[in-house]
C-alpha cells in the first residue's frame, strides 16, 4: 500500500462513483478500478458495495477514516519538510562579537525575526577566534568576524565596512580636532584589547600604527569595548575603535574620525549551511 492508493481510494470513497473519481484524478477509469482491487486483494475485503450505486462497505469506511488521518498527516510532514528547505522553520544560531552588536546588525535580528517567527534564533557573543572554532564545530550556523574571513573551509562574504575613529579624553589638546590623522597619537599611552579576543583586527590596527610610522604604547589592555573607553575617560590613554563604539555616549570622551582608516566585517558559514543563514544574510542586506 501507498499513498497514493490511498488518495485513490480516498477519491473514490468521497465521489461514490468510479468515472467521476477517476475524472477528478485525471486519469482514465480503469487504471483507478485496478487500483482499487489491488488495494482490496492487499487487504483481502472487500471495500465498496458495487452496484447501481457505488456504497462503501463497513471496512471501507473505517478505511476512509484512516485514510484521511494518514492523509493529514502526509501532507503536513511534506509542508515542515518544505519549510524546513525553504529556510522557512528550523534553527539559527549565530555567534558575533560584542562590537558588532553596536552596528547595524540588531536592526537585521529585527527584521528577520518579524519575518520568519518560526525559526529559533539563538545569540551568543563571542570572541573571533571563538566563533572561528565554534562554526568548524557546528555549533553555530553563522558568525561574524571582523577583519578575518576564517579558515579556507569557510564561505566568508563582505557584511559592512565602518571607519575607524580616535577615542580620546575630552580634555586632551587633539580633542579640539574634528579630524585626526593617525601619526598624531604616535606618543600617546594606549588601551588596547588583548589580541587572543581578536588577533585579526589586533594585527590591523598595528599594522596601520606601523603604516604611519610608529608602535603604539599599550599601557593597558581590556576585554571588552566599554571598558576601554571607560579607561580613555579615566586618562588612562587613548584608542582606535571602529566607529560603532560611539554609541558609548560617555562625557569624559570624544571620538575624532581617521580619514582613510576602515575596518572590515565579514559573515562567515560553512559551504553546507542551512537555508536559515542565507534567509538571514537577504533580511540583513
Amino acid at each position: 500500500m501507498d499513498l497514493r492508493q490511498l488518495r485513490y481510494f480516498l477519491t473514490v470513497a468521497e465521489e461514490l462513483h468510479f468515472v467521476r473519481a477517476a475524472e477528478r484524478l485525471g486519469i482514465a477509469q480503469p487504471p483507478l478500478t485496478l487500483t482499487i482491487q489491488k488495494l482490496e486483494r492487499e487487504l483481502d475485503c472487500t471495500l465498496f458495495i458495487r452496484g447501481r450505486q457505488t456504497q462503501l462497505t463497513e471496512a471501507g469506511m473505517k478505511l476512509a477514516e484512516e485514510a484521511r488521518l494518514v492523509l493529514d498527516q502526509a501532507e503536513h510532514a511534506f509542508e515542515a519538510t518544505r519549510r524546513i528547505a525553504r529556510g522557512e522553520a528550523g534553527e539559527l544560531r549565530v555567534g558575533v562579537p560584542p562590537s558588532v552588536m553596536l552596528t547595524r546588525l540588531p536592526d537585521a535580528i529585527r527584521r528577520y525575526r518579524r519575518r520568519y517567527p518560526q525559526v529559533a534564533f539563538t545569540l551568543r557573543e563571542m570572541g573571533t577566534a571563538a566563533i572561528e572554532r565554534a562554526l568548524l564545530d557546528r555549533t553555530i550556523d553563522l558568525g561574524f568576524l571582523r577583519e578575518s574571513k576564517g579558515p579556507p573551509s569557510l564561505y566568508a562574504g563582505l557584511f559592512l565596512t565602518e571607519p575607524l575613529v580616535a577615542v580620546l579624553p575630552a580634555t586632551h589638546p587633539l580633542a579640539k580636532q574634528k579630524n585626526l590623522r593617525l601619526q598624531a597619537l604616535r606618543k600617546e599611552p594606549f588601551v588596547f584589547f588583548p589580541r587572543r579576543i581578536g588577533p585579526a583586527f589586533h594585527d590591523v590596527l598595528l599594522a596601520e600604527c606601523g603604516d604611519a610610522g610608529f608602535v603604539p604604547n599599550i599601557v593597558q589592555e581590556a576585554t571588552q569595548w566599554q571598558t576601554v573607553i571607560t579607561l580613555v575617560e579615566a586618562g588612562m590613554g587613548v584608542t582606535i575603535a571602529p566607529a560603532c563604539v560611539e554609541k558609548f555616549a560617555f562625557a569624559g570622551v570624544v571620538y575624532r574620525k581617521l580619514p582613510g582608516h576602515g575596518t572590515r566585517i565579514y559573515a562567515c558559514r560553512l559551504p553546507e549551511a542551512p537555508s536559515t543563514v542565507g534567509n538571514f544574510l537577504n533580511a540583513a542586506s
